[in-house]
């Protein structure tokens, strides 16, 4: 009598999991997005961000969300924030407001995608292996603004 109710109890267990396993909810990716600066210094791009991600069909709150991290200015916290959105498992990194940040978030991880903005040359600076070819984990975009203020 007990082998049989163990059977039937495991036999429904079994037929039931595949429709539990489905009712669970997908995780909303997370976008790592940190800065040197600070968010007052900031509220255009992160304004501009949230736009170009819209547009491309990814709505904060709905579909992704988005973590900030901000240095303030003090480029020593920069490690440490990357770290943090890093061991956060972010879907992606972005490395905004400065030169420095983009170089942190390369050296932060080589498996989780980076994408920088910054003024000086990404080449030079050792975080992407050519502009036709970045390689890696890493790409962006640069302004030169470090080679034209001279």
């Amino acid at each position: 009598m007990r082998r049989r109710e163990l059977i039937a109890l495991l036999g429904g267990a079994v037929a039931t999991w595949p429709v539990g396993a489905r009712t669970q909810q997908p995780v909303m990716p997370v976008i790592g997005f940190m800065s040197g600066r600070a968010p007052d210094d900031s509220a255009h791009l992160i304004s501009a961000f949230q736009q170009g991600l819209a547009e491309t069909g990814f709505v904060e709150g709905q579909n992704i969300a988005i973590e900030f991290r901000w240095a303030h200015g003090d480029c020593d916290r920069l490690p440490a924030l990357a770290a943090d959105l890093v061991s956060r498992r972010v879907a992606v990194l972005v490395a905004l407001g400065g030169d420095v940040s983009a170089v942190v978030a390369a050296k932060a991880t080589k498996t989780i995608p980076v994408v920088f903005g910054m003024g000086g040359d990404p080449v030079k600076v050792g975080i992407v292996a050519s502009f036709n070819r970045p390689g890696g984990n890493v790409t962006g975009y640069t302004l030169w603004t470090s080679e034209m203020e001279p």
